[in-house]
């Protein structure tokens, strides 16, 4: 990217790798360092919780505040009800209206921690589609809508095509997402003024669609604004740990979890990382991330301290740290791990040492435990397992038990 930017946001953007694509470089940047530009990017209301395969989006947002303009959280209570089509193989299972309600509570608690909500000129705004898309009337949406789309470049976009091309089904219903995402650009500039829409660069056919409506419906010129699809560097696609999603709601994934999942980052990611997800300057996550052996595991410390002090609070950083001393310097247990608690009365005549890994996590299934053990991957408190039949009762559990999978996975097991 040879552009030299005006706009603080579009900088930042191009400084820290976040920029994929921009439909009108000039154009956007002129807008930002003329005033105040509303910008929205669209979230489905799919889960309680953002994972962090969305961070980079929610980051995207924060950077949008900080450098003097408003974010518009548009959450698809409307569109979560039809399901995005985009590079699945298949249709999303549909969710009921009180479902979908509680989904946007919960993701809502994910984004106070990014950005300050309120009335002022550029505080976040968290918007649901389903206030203008529940209304409509299906004729004469066809009529003042549909008519601005041509089925033929719809088929084009790659969305679709990857889709077909497998020979795999497309609904009508999912067909119509993307006609309905344009829509929401086109409303949010009526309502809002919205001038800019971002996302993931496997929303560029659904955001040029929506410029284009925006054009033919209200003559205006809007703008769209892609990040690279991250995914880390041995090819593994954000927001997935060993045991499942990294969730974003404490409630969903601890803390603990989340820092030890920035901590265990591979070398060649923690400089790209550091500009991503924290706000450490440019010229300081360089450093860090050219760190090599022992070194770097402090820049890994740095990263995950940095990301879980914005996601959970500072506090929360520094007791996750403190527990990974403990458990990896000191081989202790630490306050803040994982912790699986049983009753006298769910251990019945004894719990076999492979379901205890898969009940606190650290194991998919008896299956995987099995695999793990076999394959001198677990230990109980730092001592080798080597039979997944091994029985624990309520004598075995009078002090807290340390469960680890492989060498970075923690968690205990707690009687009562």
């Amino acid at each position: 990217m040879t552009y030299h930017p005006k706009s603080d946001f579009m900088r930042v953007m191009i400084e820290r790798g976040f920029l994929a694509d921009c439909t009108d470089y000039q154009g956007l940047d002129e807008a930002l360092a003329k005033g105040v530009v509303p910008a929205y990017i669209g979230f489905d209301a799919t889960a309680e919780s953002l994972h962090v395969g969305s961070l980079i989006q929610i980051m995207m947002l924060r950077w949008l505040q900080k450098t003097g303009h408003k974010p518009l959280v548009l959450m698809g209570g409307g569109t979560t009800k039809v399901g995005d089509p985009s590079f699945r193989a298949e249709e999303r299972p549909l969710l009921t209206p009180a479902q979908i309600d509680a989904n946007i509570a919960g993701i809502r608690k994910v984004f106070a921690a990014y950005v300050s909500f309120g009335d002022g000129p550029t505080d976040a705004l968290m918007l649901n589609n389903a206030e203008w898309l529940d209304g409509l009337n299906y004729l004469d949406f066809l009529r003042d809508i549909g008519r601005h789309f041509s089925v033929n470049r719809m088929l084009s976009f790659e969305s679709v095509k990857s889709r077909l091309d497998r020979e795999q089904s497309l609904s009508f219903l999912e067909f119509n997402y993307m006609i309905l995402q344009a829509y929401d650009f086109l409303e949010l500039h009526r309502r809002y003024g919205c001038l800019l829409q971002m996302g993931g660069s496997d929303q560029w056919g659904n955001i040029v669609n929506g410029i284009d409506l925006t054009r033919r419906v209200l003559d205006r010129e809007i703008f769209g604004l892609t990040s690279h699809l991250l995914t880390t560097s041995d090819g593994r696609k954000m927001g997935k740990s060993m045991s499942g999603a990294v969730w974003l709601n404490p409630d969903m994934f601890s803390p603990y979890e989340f820092w030890q999942y920035w901590r265990n980052t591979t070398d060649a990611d923690v400089g790209r990382f550091l500009k991503l997800y924290t706000e450490l300057p440019v010229a300081e996550c360089d450093r860090l991330g050219a760190l090599e052996g022992a070194a770097i595991n402090e820049a890994k410390i740095r990263l995950a301290n940095e990301v879980t002090a914005l996601a959970h609070g500072d506090d929360a950083a520094v007791a996750a740290e403190a527990t990974a001393r403990e458990v990896f310097e000191r081989g202790g247990v630490g306050d803040d791990l994982p912790t699986l608690h049983l009753s006298v009365a769910e251990l019945g005549e004894g719990i076999s040492i492979a379901q205890l890994f898969v009940r606190s996590g650290l194991a998919k299934s008896g299956k995987d435990a099995r695999r793990l053990i076999a394959e001198g991957g677990a230990r109980v408190n730092d001592d080798l397992v080597t039979d997944a039949g091994l029985l624990f009762g309520a004598g075995e559990l009078v002090e807290p038990v340390k469960l680890t999978a492989g060498r970075k996975r923690h968690a205990l097991v707690v009687l009562g």
